[in-house]
């Protein structure tokens, strides 16, 4: 017997808005918009992990302990397209780094990282 990752869940003061925003922001899909909250998914593949669960919690206070980072193949049209969806930038002190820092709508900081080889 082993552990599977599943799922990152986030605490949102309105999972539903939060969970189509990241869904747009990722091109997922809405796998799920129960009482619990709402389960996004990568569209490629049904069952793909690990999903984002976003679920009823207070609103955010302080910098995250943890922060997901995401790498694109053009990392500045990338940032332009999460600006346009509402995301914002963020100065958490990162200085001069090749990564943006950005904030979703309800404050969540994660990165978007220059493209890998």
């Amino acid at each position: 017997m082993s552990l599977v990752w599943e799922a990152v869940v986030i605490d949102a003061e309105d999972p539903a808005s939060l969970g189509r925003w990241w869904a747009a922001a990722l091109r997922w899909e809405v796998a799920a918009d129960e009482s619990f909250g709402v389960e996004i998914r990568p569209r490629r593949e049904a069952g793909s992990r690990p999903a984002l669960v976003f679920v009823p919690g207070s609103a955010k206070a302080g910098k995250n302990r943890l922060h997901l980072d995401f790498h694109a193949s053009d990392q500045q049209a990338e940032v332009g397209r999460l600006l346009e969806l509402g995301a914002q930038r963020a100065d958490i002190g990162q200085g001069q780094v090749p990564w943006v820092v950005m904030r979703d709508p309800e404050g969540n900081e994660f990165c978007v990282l220059e493209p890998r080889g």
